[in-house]
């Protein structure tokens, strides 16, 4: 929406708004059953959730483009990810608490697994243990360029955190990730001739990274993208009046939301955990975004099974958020990561809004094709919280 309108329709109050993000939510049938992730999982309440919703799916930034992680949960905080395109380095940098400066460059790193031909065997090393994350990153911080602060911060299981700083860096930066196994780490390349000097310098980087890891069997080297600098982008509390909270225990996602103004609660270790903190914080604000990392995982690990029973496990905890009882409960997904696929994809995610100034439509059950007969249609992503402000009150009339 226009900031312009926002600014114009949107009043103060005290009505209580949730976003359960379940993340790479949408799926894909089996081929050998012909049914979704959604379809196969037992999943009772959200299913009676859906019939007491309004339904739909979202484009998380366009028709036929595959998001990651960061456009997809901006667009569900009601910003327009084509225009606030936040590098995945920034976000896991702010998630880990790192003290970003103007002159940074920060990347999202991952551990990798390559063979004796340096063709990629495992993107993501085999999701090694968190504590030999922190001693792989202890060894890359002893690498050296000269006129160059370099910090390698771990964040969890393969993924790290890379920052250089120093005069004139860009971030305008291909990454090395080809998004397949199969296939060797690409160069970092420039996007713009001013960036070329940087990417070498990244190159090096790299170079020296994969010498001192070479000896390993499992994370003998490392993929690098995202490349960012502190970004300008208006907070919620601005854009919305809201007093929003976020509950997540993946860094990159409390980056993502104290960027754009939400104060990042302790999420604990488990989904269990994070309601637990969002009851213990009911009172202090006036929306709650909740993630819920494990149908990605086993989304991008191609473990169908494992992505239903992860849609089985959140389907128990659902009745302790409705206890809650808040005036809008959202649930939905940053992008579809298919089990058959293993990746991230373009297809629509499924969503429904529970509402006290709501009226349930006629889908049934919480599945791709049930959501796609909604009222809500196939719609933008980022066109949802403001659904939800409406269904909270939150809007007044637009214009005489």
């Amino acid at each position: 929406m226009d900031e312009a309108v926002l600014r114009e329709i949107v009043v103060p109050g005290t009505t209580k708004i949730v976003l359960l993000v379940m993340d790479g939510l949408g799926g894909l049938p089996h081929p050998d059953t012909g049914r979704s992730e959604l379809e196969t999982a037992e999943i009772p309440n959200l299913d009676a959730l859906a019939r007491q919703s309004v339904c739909g799916l979202t484009v998380p930034v366009g028709p036929g483009i595959t998001p990651g992680s960061g456009p997809g949960h901006l667009a569900l905080f009601g910003y327009d990810p084509i225009k606030y395109n936040i590098g995945r380095g920034v976000l896991e940098a702010v998630g880990i608490d790192f003290d970003l400066g103007p002159n940074d460059v920060a990347a999202r790193g991952n551990f990798c697994t390559v063979g004796p031909d340096d063709l990629i065997t495992n993107r993501r090393a085999g999701r090694i243990p968190t504590d030999l994350c922190i001693k792989l990153c202890a060894e890359l911080a002893k690498i050296e360029i000269p006129g160059l602060e370099i910090f390698v911060e771990p964040v969890r299981e393969h993924r790290f955190v890379l920052v250089f700083r120093g005069e004139g860096l860009a971030d305008a930066l291909h990454g090395t990730d080809p998004n397949r196994e199969g296939l060797a780490p690409l160069p970092v390349r420039a996007q713009r001739p001013e960036a070329e000097a940087t990417a070498q310098l990244f190159n090096g980087w790299i170079k020296a990274a994969r010498t001192r890891l070479a000896h390993r069997d499992v994370a003998n080297m490392v993929l690098v993208r995202g490349f960012a600098k502190y970004p300008d982008i208006p907070s919620m509390q601005s854009q919305y009046q809201l007093d929003p909270a976020a509950i997540a225990i993946y860094p990159m996602y409390r980056g993502l939301a104290k960027l754009v103004g939400m104060k990042a609660l302790p999420g604990g270790t488990s989904f269990q955990d994070e309601i637990d903190t969002m009851r213990a914080n009911w009172d202090e604000h006036d929306f709650f975004f909740i993630h819920y990392k494990p149908t990605d995982a086993a989304g991008e690990d191609g473990d169908f099974d494992r992505k239903v029973q992860a849609l089985e496990n959140i389907d128990k905890l659902i009745p302790q958020i409705l206890d809650l009882n808040p005036d809008v409960l959202m649930v939905g997904g940053d992008h579809s990561t298919p089990s058959i696929m293993a990746a991230h994809s373009w297809h629509p995610v499924p969503f429904m809004l529970r509402s006290k100034l709501g009226q349930a439509d006629r889908v049934q059950a919480f599945s791709e094709a049930d959501c796609a007969g909604g009222v809500l249609g196939t719609f933008p992503a980022q066109h949802a919280l403001s659904i939800a402000m409406a269904h909270a009150g939150r809007f007044t009339k637009y214009g005489a």
